[in-house]
Formats: C-alpha cells, structure tokens, sequence
C-alpha cells in the first residue's frame, strides 16, 4: 500500500492550490512541479515542497486508524475543553451551530496546537487517503471535491503547523 499513497499523492493538479497556497504568506513559491525521475515534487527555494515530500511517505509509512474520525475528535474534544468555542457535534460532525463545515478545519487548526507531532492529524490523513483508495478514488484529483477540500485542509494544517515549529 506503501507505493499507493506515494502515487496518490503523485504529479496531482490541484494538491498545491488547495493545500499548499493557504500558506503563501510563509513561503511564497506554491506551485508544484513534478520531479519525474525522484518521483516526488521538485523542491524548490520559498516552497513547501520538501516538507509535503516528506509529510507523503509519513502517510505511506503510517498504519490506518479504523475509523479517522476518532483522531479528529480528539482534536475537537480539546478545542472544545480549552477554548471557549460553543463546540458541538451536529448529525456526527464538530462545530458551531449554523456553521459546521465551515468551522471543521478551524477546529482541527487549534486542536492541533495540542497535538505533537499532529500525530492525530497523521493518522486521519492516512485514514482519509485510505477510505478514498477503497471508494476507488486512486489520486488526490479524482476524490469527490468535499473530501478533497478537507484532506487539503488537514495537509496544510500539518505543514503549518511544522512551518511554526522550524521557525519559518
């Protein structure tokens, strides 16, 4: 599965406007261009790429949680027992009110600071990337667009918050 997730992830379309241009405003060289020969992002000055390189075969080297969403409540739970965010879980989803998709990343986003590593936000990823394989959905482009939008959104979360913790 390990060579599955790598190709994934691999010479994608839109994995670097939906991941990685959130975070232009740490490092503004967002686009992506495919290294044919390594087989990985060509990894540029002012970019993401080599961390997205890395964070890929983090994924592939991770084992599926059974149900992903448990990493992310994890996640929910803090934000909700240290902020004073009126968090619920609506129809099984995390947020406020009136606004539960739009708050989800966000949500994930602070959960996070309390996740070393974002080892949660590793398992889910993985988690994500495996339940889209078993639906058929074989590369990042072909995933329906909300599951696209929110795996993006946990893969810039990732990256963020590893960008904070080297001091970029």
């Amino acid at each position: 599965m390990n060579e599955q997730i790598r190709a994934f992830f691999a010479n994608s379309d839109g994995l670097d406007h939906m991941a990685l241009r959130p975070l232009s405003h740490i490092l503004p060289n967002w686009e992506l261009t495919w290294d044919r020969e390594k087989e990985q992002y060509f990894e540029e000055e002012g970019s993401f790429a080599g961390m997205l390189n890395e964070l890929i075969t983090e994924l592939a080297q991770t084992v599926p949680p059974a149900k992903y969403h448990d990493n992310e409540d994890i996640l929910a739970e803090y934000v909700m027992n240290n902020t004073k965010w009126p968090l619920e879980k609506i129809k099984g989803r995390w947020g406020i009110e009136g606004y539960v998709k739009q708050d989800y990343a966000s949500i994930l986003e602070q959960g996070a600071f309390d996740d070393e590593e974002q080892k949660n936000l590793i398992i889910a990823s993985t988690g994500r990337v495996y339940d889209a394989i078993k639906h058929g959905k074989v590369h990042f482009d072909d995933m329906e667009l909300g599951h696209r939008e929110m795996l993006a959104a946990v893969i810039a979360i990732i990256l963020y918050h590893r960008s904070n913790e080297i001091g970029l």
